[in-house]
């Protein structure tokens, strides 16, 4: 998937405690700052300015705060899930568990809506969210992102047999 090509292990959070949306967005972008040498200011600032036009929760649980910065000249993303869910002020009024931040180059902002589009195609799919909440390490966080089997096309059905989750 174009959004996580650049993503590795490092950007990858889980069950990152926090006390609301602006704390979370804040260690989010210092998390960022450090692994790319960006400044935490800089990206909180950019996020922040987008969150504040309307949240960036699209519902079931899942926030995409994201930036257009001239200060990069490639994507960005990293994945936090949280630990307890928060308060996003999402449309669905579910909390939020799974963020994944996006930085774009305002150079690039073209092909910025397509890969967004492709994200929300992905985290659409119940096993997808369901997968991301049970990971227990980044690898397999990592698996679950970059997996054929959970391209649009492959999504494995559940049988009768299989156990029932809620799935949000």
């Amino acid at each position: 998937m174009m959004i996580f090509r650049n993503l590795s292990e490092e950007d990858i959070t889980l069950d990152l405690a926090t006390k609301g949306k602006h704390s979370a967005l804040s260690k989010i972008a210092v998390k960022i700052a450090r692994r790319t040498g960006l400044d935490d200011r800089e990206v909180l600032r950019g996020i922040w300015r987008r969150e504040r036009l309307g949240s960036t929760a699209i519902g079931r649980g899942i926030a995409v705060p994201h930036a257009l910065l001239r200060s990069i000249s490639s994507p960005v993303a990293s994945f936090t899930r949280l630990a307890p869910p928060i308060d996003f002020k999402s449309t669905d009024l579910d909390p939020v568990d799974l963020v994944f931040t996006l930085l774009w180059p305002r150079s690039e902002a073209r092909t910025f809506l397509p890969a967004l589009s492709q994200l929300f195609r992905l985290v659409r799919a119940p096993l997808i969210r369901e997968g991301l909440r049970l990971a227990q390490s980044p690898e397999e966080v990592m698996a679950i992102l970059e997996s054929e089997a959970w391209s649009i096309n492959a999504l494995p059905t559940q049988t009768n047999g299989a156990r029932r989750m809620a799935v949000r």
